[in-house]
């Protein structure tokens, strides 16, 4: 018997071990990993942690991430109201719970004991059926909730899923909704209507249970000024607050911006690197100048601000506050679009960089067919030659594309590559020498991103070691407010361009004429300097301006989100602006790049022509330029000529008297570049014509204006479908003298004093000859078609 009893006994401890084991388990793993799984909304806030826009969580909820801590004002509502003794239990409250039984069995009033920790678990088990054995299974994870976290997770949680009417949940996003305002921010009025409302989330509906949702509130006011937490003039002017309603809607300060997050940070809190009022100021901005483009139906715009100190991005609008018919929810600031004429600066600064030019060298600007492929300026004009400075400042297509050809097109594009501009996926061939006018595309943050680039690696650059900022293209952000440049790296080559060839290409950027009403700007005593370019793509459907300061990148694109072309849509009319609108509103001192002395050198240069001065160049001056500008050529337009004593003819030993010849230096540029060089500029003196008795080998005195050896000559025709003639152009240093034209062998006819000849030939190729008075002659291949 005894031996029975005892094994009956050991069997019965066994059971028992075996229950407290298994419930030992239970308790232990009752509780999820991850205690809520609910989706968030993703939030954004500025640098200073101002709310610019949040996107709804995907469950339609508006349910804010977590907030690092709770508020100070709803942690002592919150525990007066719902749980006092939070801070003593361990997940549920006996006392509380027995008061809560015995009221329910005695009265008709339905009251809870749970605690704050146990409507967590309830908040987290999605409103289980409410029943005794829910509420032991509350009891059981509360204590287990206990156990694992900390008391102020357990109260940030309730904080962040807490229901508080209709969709909204979570303190910060019920904050936002009846406030308008941060949670931190709530005076206690605010924040004790709020601690209410979980308890009854039903009573925030405006016109209904007001009346039991300002009982509640006014009594916990009452407690928090008994208890000493408030004093009574906050009381008496906490009970005046208004009550919560209707919701507010979220701030949409930088609602692109937003979306752009969520593609990546969805369900996030991310603070950005955006200045609140830098924010608010381009938000203003983009609302009036938008209010005078759509009178030209000119309806989308964008606009970005970079710090090219730090590497942070500043304001950020993608797009104008137009309407859902024009695209309004865009971000073009992400989109590719024809980059127009921006990408002029990279080539000018690669040529300089490689001693190909100098600031001011002259570059042609003359009528240029190469493969069929004939660049036209904007204004239809040409100058013959112009300093590329110059024509980088005015943005002339002709000399950009017979720079571009001479630098080289698998070189340029291999520049863009590695300053890392992005949108440019295809081979340098497929855009060919269009790609520097606008035949390639690219964003504008890639844009703006990259002239920071520029900006940032001047910056950067070590005065005193000569050495360079590493990474000067890359790591711009929104995304976090940390310093991109704390361990910037120095290397002792530049990673594209150098600090002299960029320095002399932004002070040619600064000198860009400003729109009107920003002529004089350098008279204003807080007037910041701005290296900047404009840029018009095909057909009038882009409208670019980027610049940069010391301090900022700005970019700035005006259009139609659809593509629609409008004659308003050019950079100088849209764009610019705008762009200074902007610059206006920026923080500055007015201060410039300091120039990089250890990569520049002086170098004595031609007045006239801009390269290095030669021993026959008049006049001359001291310039800046980068050091492998001592590799460029010395002056190639000034020449030594001799002359008959009265000076109209130029003569030689072969038909003029040594004794009597006359020394002199002259600037003299080719017949095709002097042709139309000769109408931009009245001083200009053309060489006098070789004496009659003079003969002279070696040097042609004409040239093609129209058309180029093998250059396509199209027909134009009326509107009655005939067909007009095509006009010829020669222009010759000698413009009296008398020329005879023939095609294919045939005269065709012949002119005097102006050199242009009018004919209707056939569709065909032939062969174009010229012969002068002189007998100097020149041939040139066309080919015939009609339009």
């Amino acid at each position: 018997m005894k031996k029975q009893h005892i094994i009956k006994t050991l069997k019965s401890h066994k059971i028992k071990l075996t229950v407290l084991c298994g419930f030992l388990l239970y308790w232990f793993f009752c509780l999820p990993s991850q205690v809520f799984k609910d989706p968030h909304a993703t939030v954004v806030e500025s640098a200073e942690g101002d709310l610019l826009g949040a996107h709804i969580a995907r469950d339609g909820q508006w349910r804010f991430p977590a907030l690092d801590s709770v508020p100070e004002k709803f942690e002592k509502c919150i525990l007066l109201f719902e749980d006092e003794y939070f801070y003593q239990h361990f997940g549920f409250n006996p006392v509380a719970m027995g008061k809560a039984m015995y009221g329910n069995i005695t009265t008709d009033k339905r009251r809870g004991g749970s605690t704050i920790t146990q409507q967590v678990i309830r908040l987290s088990r999605k409103g289980k059926e409410r029943s005794y054995t829910e509420k032991l299974i509350e009891i059981i994870k509360a204590t287990r909730l206990e156990a694992g976290y900390s008391k102020a997770e357990i109260l940030n949680m309730y904080a962040t899923y807490a229901p508080f009417g209709g969709n909204v949940v979570g303190l910060e996003t019920a904050s936002w909704r009846y406030f308008g305002l941060p949670a931190e921010r709530l005076s206690w009025g605010q924040m004790a209507s709020l601690a209410v409302l979980p308890n009854n989330p039903s009573m925030v509906r405006p016109g209904k249970n007001e009346v039991t949702l300002s009982r509640k509130r006014n009594d916990l006011l009452k407690k928090l000024w008994e208890t000493g937490e408030i004093d009574e003039i906050t009381y008496e002017l906490a009970l005046l607050e208004e009550l919560p309603g209707k919701p507010y809607p979220l701030p949409q300060i930088a609602p692109h911006l937003v979306e752009r997050i969520r593609a990546n940070s969805e369900g996030k809190r991310v603070k950005t690197t955006i200045k609140t009022r830098v924010q608010r100021d381009l938000n203003r901005l983009a609302k009036e100048h938008y209010g005078q483009l759509k009178q030209n139906e000119i309806y989308n715009l964008a606009i970005v601000v970079m710090d090219v100190k730090i590497k942070e991005v500043l304001g950020y609008v993608g797009n104008a506050p137009t309407d859902v018919a024009h695209q309004k929810d865009v971000d073009i600031i992400t989109k590719s679009r024809s980059t127009g004429s921006t990408l002029k600066p990279f080539l000018y600064a690669g040529m300089l960089d490689e001693g190909l030019l100098l600031p001011n060298t002259l570059v042609a600007d003359i009528p240029t067919s190469i493969n069929d492929y004939q660049p036209q300026n904007f204004d239809n004009e040409y100058n013959g030659a112009v300093p590329a400075g110059k024509a980088l400042a005015r943005s002339l297509n002709v000399p950009a594309v017979r720079m571009l050809r001479q630098y080289g097109l698998d070189k340029y594009y291999r520049n863009l590559k590695d300053i890392q501009l992005g949108g440019i996926d295809k081979p340098a061939g497929h855009y060919g020498l269009a790609m520097v006018l606008g035949g390639a595309e690219s964003s504008l943050w890639e844009l703006t991103k990259t002239y920071a680039g520029l900006a940032h690696t001047l910056n950067g650059f070590n005065q005193s070691s000569s050495e360079y900022v590493a990474d000067a293209f890359e790591g711009y952000s929104v995304f976090n407010s940390e310093s991109r440049i704390q361990n910037s790296e120095l290397i002792k080559e530049p990673e594209v361009f150098s600090a002299g060839a960029i320095y002399s290409t932004l002070e040619t950027l600064r000198t860009v004429n400003r729109p009107s009403g920003e002529e004089n700007w350098q008279f204003y005593e807080d007037a910041q300097p701005v290296a900047w370019k404009t840029g018009t793509s095909f057909g009038f459907k882009d409208a670019w301006a980027l610049g940069v300061t010391p301090q900022y990148a700005i970019g700035v694109w005006v259009g139609n989100a659809d593509g629609e072309g409008r004659p308003g849509i050019t950079g100088i009319q849209a764009s610019a602006p705008l762009f200074f609108d902007v610059l206006r509103i920026l923080p500055t001192d007015g201060k410039w790049f300091e120039r990089p002395y250890d990569d520049l050198i002086t170098l004595k240069t031609c007045t006239k022509s801009g390269q290095k001065a030669s021993l026959l160049c008049p006049d001359t001056l001291e310039q800046w330029a980068p050091i492998s500008g001592e590799n460029t050529h010395s002056c190639q337009f000034h020449e030594q000529v001799y002359v008959t004593t009265s000076g109209n003819y130029r003569v030689n030993s072969d038909c003029y008297d040594l004794d009597k010849m006359i020394s002199t230096v002259r600037f003299s540029l080719p017949p095709s570049m002097e042709y139309y060089y000769a109408q931009k500029h009245p001083d200009y003196k053309e060489l006098p014509p070789w004496h009659p008795d003079c003969s002279v080998t070696g040097e042609m005195p004409m040239a093609f204006i129209y058309p180029k050896n093998n250059e396509g000559v199209i027909l134009p025709k009326n509107f009655d479908a005939s067909v007009n003639e095509v006009i010829f152009k020669i222009a010759h240093r000698n413009p009296e003298t008398k020329l005879f034209w023939y095609l294919d062998g045939t005269f065709i006819g012949s002119t005097e004093d102006f050199h242009e000849l009018a004919v209707a030939p056939n569709i065909g190729t032939y062969l174009l000859t010229v012969v002068d008075a002189e007998g100097n002659e020149m041939k040139e291949n066309i080919k015939i078609s009609r339009g």
